[in-house]
């Protein structure tokens, strides 16, 4: 029997499971609290002792996420154009991308940037043969910088050659790109993404300590958002032996932060309908880093507002005092590993997942304008056009334990997001992710495509 062992160290669990690749199915799974603080072999082997004959598996691959994920500053020109081009060629690659910065950098940012700690600076900006003062400026102060960091420059490749001089004179480490943005409004961003993971594999692993299970697995060969990224562009777009599902949105909800990831054209549905704005990339990832269930959850709680929260605890029978609700979200916080105990935490946990799940999609989806001209009103669409996607999934901890995810993921649907402009989906076929298989799937996606395809048709649950 050939067997794949696919391990994904997230930021609060480690998530092992063992395949049959012949017959496409699960032999076995489980889970363990990842100890990044302490040695991230501990937790990875309270997880694998649970899995019987794992050694033996022909592949033993990973992914992960922990000790913050890959974390990238983007660098670019104009906010919605070379810096945004930037931010989602980070984002693609499975980054999470700490800040993004525009124009001309000051001292203050700069000392922000060192502060940061990122792990790639990506320094963007001029579409090929437009303003080069911008990135020659900005790359002259990174230059003259304490900064270590590898330099991604993806910007306008007639300021390539000045820029390489800057950086080879000040000693620093950096690898030049096509232009991230070669037209307005036109992407080229799979060059950049190829190269972070490459950085992400020979280097990033070293510095977060992640390099140590490699006695167990035959490498770490991605980001866990970009495994889930993969998956669902595969699960998607099927491949020779065996077809796709059609357009889809995943949404995976974490204890540090909630990513979107959308596979689909999302052009105009309607006749009439502009598109307007940066060209939007069929697959496509977004993270909300203030929108975790453990590790950001106050970041949450105040985005989505107190009030709201207790007057939704309220209708569920649970009138909450102030004081105590806030102890609540703060325990949740101090105490990452914390599962509910009682019907009332799992409600509130449930309105939680429910609005992280419909503030990530608002942020991920576009939406429609009206604008009124003498001749009547027209219509502009900016971002994807997502309404009619034919699937939802959904994925994350507070989804896969949940008796009642739909609850949550029903939280992303157009009828229940506050915008009557936001173009959400809005009659998807509802799938949940019962095995924490998406990022498994992404993994063997790389080597066994249709296996892959396989696994996640027969054990995504619709709901």
């Amino acid at each position: 029997m050939r067997t794949a062992l696919l391990i994904d160290i997230g930021s609060t669990y480690t998530k092992t499971t063992l395949l049959d690749i012949d017959r496409a199915r699960v032999l076995n799974n489980s889970q363990a609290y990842t100890t990044v603080e302490t040695d991230i072999n501990i937790g990875l082997k309270k997880a694998l002792k649970d899995i019987n004959g794992w050694e033996r598996a022909e592949y033993k691959l990973a992914c992960s996420s922990a000790a913050g994920g890959l974390k990238i500053i983007a660098i670019g020109l104009v906010p919605e154009l070379t810096a945004e081009a930037a931010r989602r060629a980070a984002l693609g690659a499975g980054s999470r991308v700490l800040k993004t910065y525009s124009y001309q950098l000051t001292e203050k940012d700069i000392a922000e940037i060192i502060e940061l700690k990122a792990d790639i600076i990506l320094l963007a900006g001029g579409t090929d043969g437009g303003n080069t003062e911008v990135i020659i400026d900005n790359a002259q102060k990174i230059a003259e910088s304490s900064l270590l960091q590898p330099i991604i420059v993806a910007g306008n490749r007639v300021a390539s050659e000045r820029i390489k001089k800057i950086f080879k004179r000040a000693g620093k480490e950096f690898y030049i790109k096509e232009n991230v943005m070669p037209n307005l409004e036109k992407l080229n961003i799979k060059p950049t993404q190829e190269l972070i993971r490459k950085i992400f594999l020979d280097k990033i692993i070293y510095a977060h300590g992640l390099n140590r299970v490699n006695e167990f697995i035959d490498g770490i060969i991605m980001p866990t958002p970009a495994a889930v990224l993969k998956a669902a562009e595969v699960l998607a777009n099927g491949c020779k032996e065996e077809e796709g599902l059609g357009e889809l949105m995943v949404i995976d909800i974490g204890g540090a932060t909630t990513d979107v990831h959308s596979v689909a054209k999302g052009k105009p549905e309607k006749a009439g309908v502009s598109w307007r704005g940066l060209e939007e990339p069929y697959a496509k990832r977004t993270v909300e880093g203030d929108l975790g269930m453990r590790y950001s959850v106050l970041s949450l709680a105040e985005t989505i507002g107190e009030e709201k929260v207790r007057l939704e605890l309220n209708k569920k029978g649970y009138n909450i005092s102030a004081d105590k609700y806030k102890e609540m979200i703060k325990h949740r916080r101090s105490e990452t590993e914390f599962i509910p105990n009682n019907e009332k935490e799992r409600v509130l946990d449930n309105i939680l997942g429910r609005n992280a799940s419909c503030i990530a999609v608002s942020r991920h989806v576009g939406h429609l304008k009206t604008v009124y001209t003498p001749l009547g009103p027209s219509y502009i669409q900016e971002g994807k056009d997502l309404t009619k996607i034919k699937y939802l999934i959904g994925t994350g901890g507070i989804i896969v334990k949940n008796e009642n995810p739909a609850f949550i993921l029903e939280g992303a649907l157009y009828s229940n997001q506050d915008n009557s402009e936001l173009l959400a989906p809005m009659g998807p076929v509802i799938l949940k992710d019962s095995k924490y298989l998406m990022a498994a799937a992404g993994l063997l996606a790389e080597l066994e495509p249709k296996v892959s395809i396989k696994i996640m048709k027969n054990y995504l649950e619709k709901i």
